[in-house]
C-alpha cells in the first residue's frame, strides 16, 4: 500500500468514530462508484495521491493574493505550492501565463469575460443545446445578463460546426469575443481557423477546453495554445484531477486576468485544492498519461460503434474525442427516462439536450455517454462494446425491472474486475 493510500485510508476511517452518519453516507457513495459503470464524460476518478493532497493540512490556510504578494502572513508554503502548479501548467500546456486560483470552469470563464470585455459587449459562442456551455451566454447565466450574446450551432445534416457560417456570423455580429469549445461536441476542434475568424473581425478568442484538456495534455487532440488569447479549463474530467479550474493566457493579458480573478471575483484560493492540483499535474506529465488519453479516445470510438451497431443514432454519426451524443428522437422515450432505466441497470449517464431538441432541458431527447472514468478503471474496447450492448438492452420497454436487475448484476461483476480505491473505507 502506498504512503498516499495509507494516509487516505487512515484519514477516512477516522470519520466513522467522529461522525458515523456522515461516514455511512460517504461509504455509500464509495460503493456506488465501485459498483456502477460511470459513463458521464465530465466525471472521473482522482488518484489516491490527489485525494491525499486534497485532504491535507493546507485546508487550514487562508492565502488571499498571489505568490510573493499575499495579504496574510504564514504563506511561505502556499507560495511554493501555487508556484509549482503554475510551473507545471506552463510546462504541460506550453502556456505563457497561468492563474491557478479559480474554483470552477464557470468562474474561469467569467474571469476571462471580466478581463477582456465591458458590460454590453458582444460575444459569439456555441448555443447550449448544440453542445456549448451555460457559462458561455445562457440568458439565465450572469454572462447572458451582462453581455450581448449571439450564437452559432451545428448543422442539422452533419451535427458538425460549419466554419464558413461561423465566419459569416462573426462578420455580421462583429463580436469582441469569440468562444470555441463546449460541453457536448463530439468532434475534434482545429483552433487555427478560429484564430483567423477572430482576427478578421478584431475579436479576442477564448478556448474553453474543460472537457478536452486531458486529451490535449496527452497529445491526442489539437492544442489551442498559439491560437487562443485565453484558455480556460477545469482540472477534473479528462485531466483526472481534483475539482477546480485554470485560466491560461498570453503574457500581455496576465495582469488583466489576475485582477479579474482576485479581487474581481473571489478572495483566497482553496489551497488544499491547489495542492491536489499540483499532484494531478505531475501525473499528467508522466508518459503513462499519454497512454491513458489515447485509450480514452479508442474506448469512446468503441462505445460509439457499439451503440451504432445496437441501433442507436449518434449526433454527427460518431465521435473523435471522449464523448458522444445519443439522439433518441425516434425512440418512444426521453433522455430522462433512458438515463433512469440505465441507472437501474448499473450504468450511469446523463441526459442531454441535442441540437434542435423538441423536449425541455429537464427531459431532453438525448444522452451524453463518455469513456474517461471507465478508462481510468482499466477497461478497454471489448468492455466498451459489452457496455453498449447492455445499454441497448436496458432501455427496451420489454426488458422490465427484472431484466434491468439482471443487467445490473452483470455490470457489477464487470466493475469488480476493474476495482477502484480497493484500500479505502470510511467505516472502521
Amino acid at each position: 500500500m502506498s504512503v498516499a493510500v495509507k494516509h487516505v485510508d487512515a484519514f477516512h476511517r477516522s470519520l466513522s468514530g467522529i461522525d458515523p452518519e456522515a461516514a455511512r453516507i460517504l461509504e455509500g457513495d464509495l460503493r456506488r462508484q465501485r459498483g456502477n459503470a460511470v459513463l458521464i464524460p465530465s466525471e472521473n476518478y482522482a488518484s489516491p495521491a490527489v485525494l491525499a493532497a486534497q485532504g491535507s493540512v493546507m485546508t487550514n490556510k487562508y492565502a488571499e493574493g498571489y505568490p510573493g504578494s499575499r495579504y496574510y502572513n504564514g504563506c511561505e508554503w502556499m507560495d511554493a505550492i501555487e508556484s509549482l502548479v503554475i510551473e507545471r501548467t506552463k510546462a504541460l500546456f506550453n502556456a505563457e501565463h497561468v492563474n491557478a486560483q479559480t474554483h470552477s470552469g464557470s468562474q474561469a470563464n467569467v474571469a476571462a469575460f471580466q478581463a477582456l470585455l465591458e458590460p454590453g459587449d458582444r460575444i459569439l459562442s456555441m448555443q447550449l443545446s448544440h453542445g456549448g456551455h451555460l457559462s458561455h451566454g445562457l440568458a439565465q447565466n450572469i454572462a447572458g445578463k451582462l453581455y450581448d450574446v449571439a450564437f452559432y450551432g451545428v448543422e442539422e445534416e452533419t451535427g458538425r460546426i460549419d466554419l464558413n457560417k461561423v465566419a459569416d456570423l462573426a462578420e455580421s455580429h462583429r463580436p469582441r469575443l469569440i468562444i470555441v469549445g463546449g460541453s457536448a461536441y463530439p468532434r475534434l476542434i482545429d483552433f487555427a481557423p478560429w484564430r483567423e475568424i477572430a482576427d478578421s473581425v478584431g475579436a479576442h478568442l477564448l478556448a474553453d477546453i474543460a472537457h478536452i484538456a486531458g486529451l490535449i495534455a496527452g497529445g491526442v487532440h489539437p492544442s489551442p495554445f498559439g491560437h487562443a488569447d485565453v484558455v480556460t479549463t477545469t482540472t477534473h474530467k479528462t485531466l483526472r484531477g481534483p475539482r477546480g479550474a485554470l485560466v491560461m493566457c498570453r503574457a500581455d493579458l496576465a495582469s488583466a486576468i489576475d485582477r479579474a480573478v482576485f479581487p474581481g471575483l473571489q478572495g483566497g484560493p482553496f489551497m488544499h485544492a491547489m495542492a491536489a492540483r499540483a499532484v494531478n499535474l505531475k501525473e499528467a506529465m508522466e508518459p503513462s498519461f499519454k497512454e491513458y488519453a489515447a485509450q480514452v479516445v479508442k474506448n469512446a470510438a468503441a462505445l460509439a460503434d457499439g451503440l451504432l451497431s445496437a441501433g442507436f443514432e449518434l449526433v454527427s454519426g460518431g465521435t473523435d474525442n471522449h464523448l458522444m451524443l445519443v439522439d433518441l428522437r425516434k425512440r418512444p422515450f426521453s433522455g430522462k427516462r433512458a438515463a433512469d432505466r440505465l441507472e437501474e441497470a448499473g450504468i450511469i449517464v446523463n441526459r442531454n439536450s441535442i441540437p434542435n431538441d423538441p423536449r425541455s432541458p429537464f427531459v431532453t431527447s438525448g444522452l451524453r455517454p463518455g469513456s474517461p472514468a471507465l478508462t481510468t478503471r482499466g477497461m478497454g474496447e471489448s468492455e466498451m462494446r459489452f457496455i453498449a450492448e447492455r445499454m441497448a438492452a436496458a432501455v427496451k420497454q420489454s426488458t422490465g425491472e427484472k431484466g434491468r436487475a439482471a443487467i445490473r448484476a452483470e455490470v457489477k461483476e464487470l466493475c469488480a474486475r476493474f476495482p477502484i480505491y480497493p484500500d479505502i473505507s470510511y467505516l472502521s
